[in-house]
């Protein structure tokens, strides 16, 4: 047994450490964790070894600086996906080589809409190994009990096979991914999507949300296509799988912002769709990809449009079939 790595001590981070520790005793023996010293987390867990959903357990350890956690093999990063690449400059001047990553962060760079996997490998340039984590569940219904599945998806089938089989317990049940650009465009795409059922959520116009999941998986597969994954992927964990957690949930941040933007409320806390949002807009723009439903989220988000109007254009296009039989995305 060893020990393992855990950079990020915010509500899905935390409970990925705890869910090591606890979860996976016959592989994993205690996980070192590790966040910038005056993040409200750190500070939090350190006085008092709890948060709002979780109490470390014995075998969790918290360190101040970065160095103690990168003397693990593996290491799980669960950070806000705006900051990975600075994470990821500041983790390259450390000898890193043969050591394994595992990105839980769902989300897109922006302005740049690159995938984090990808802003890792332009960052180090070292001999790693890297996958991603992506799929439904909360904090709060893992720590009830409640089981669920998730999708781990790397280029490297060894290092898909030796985190599966490290993490793989009765509370969630890990697939093997075969498509890491999907899984990566389809998960952060779906807390864009949160936003949209969030504002419907605050318009009370909840009859629009089976039409939202309709079409939500086809524009996402366009999305996924155009950076040459495959569009069926958005059908699966990391895109559709995870709307129950994101579309309805009352934990999901992004529903929540959007519930509360379509009320004139603030939020105040981290909603990873909004910044994603804009990436998608940039690239859906200059590379032509029909995405109205993006398009007219950030009309309503970042343009200060009418919000009933925006979303009611955005059921409301030229007539067309639903479907083209000879093309679905």
């Amino acid at each position: 047994m060893k020990n393992i790595s855990l950079i990020g001590c915010g509500r899905w981070g935390t409970f990925l450490g705890w869910y090591a520790a606890n979860y996976c005793k016959e592989n994993i023996s205690g996980v070192d964790m590790y966040d910038i010293p005056t993040s409200p987390n750190f500070i939090e867990l350190r006085d008092t070894r709890k948060n709002p959903y979780l109490a470390l357990s014995d075998n969790m350890y918290l360190h101040d600086k970065i160095a103690d956690v990168l003397k693990n093999d593996t290491i799980i990063i669960s950070i806000g996906c705006q900051y990975f690449r600075g994470l990821c400059q500041e983790l390259n001047a450390y000898d890193l080589k043969g050591k394994t990553f595992l990105l839980a962060m769902k989300g897109l760079e922006e302005p740049s809409a690159k995938i984090m996997h990808d802003i890792m490998k332009e960052e180090i340039n070292q001999d790693i190994h890297i996958a991603v984590l992506a799929g439904p569940g909360h904090v709060q219904d893992y720590m009830k009990g409640v089981p669920s599945c998730a999708v781990i998806d790397s280029y490297d089938e060894a290092t898909k096979d030796y985190l599966i089989k490290l993490l793989q317990s009765e509370l969630i049940r890990f697939y093997y991914g075969s498509d890491l650009i999907g899984n990566q465009i389809g998960a952060a795409l779906k807390n864009v999507i949160g936003l949209a059922a969030g504002i419907l959520d605050g318009l009370e116009w909840y009859g629009l949300k089976g039409a939202l999941m309709a079409r939500a998986p086809i524009e996402v597969g366009r999305f996924i296509k155009f950076f040459n994954g495959n569009p069926q992927t958005a059908y699966g964990l990391a895109h559709l799988g995870d709307y129950e957690a994101t579309l309805f949930s009352k934990h999901s941040h992004n529903r929540t912002f959007g519930e509360k933007f379509a009320r004139g409320e603030d939020f105040g806390k981290l909603a990873e769709g909004v910044p994603t949002l804009k990436a998608v807009k940039i690239i859906a723009d200059k590379e032509g990809i029909d995405m109205p439903i993006c398009q007219a989220l950030y009309k309503a988000v970042y343009e200060k449009a009418d919000i009933k109007s925006t979303i009611r254009d955005m059921f409301n296009r030229d007539l067309k079939q639903e479907f083209d039989s000879s093309k679905i995305c």
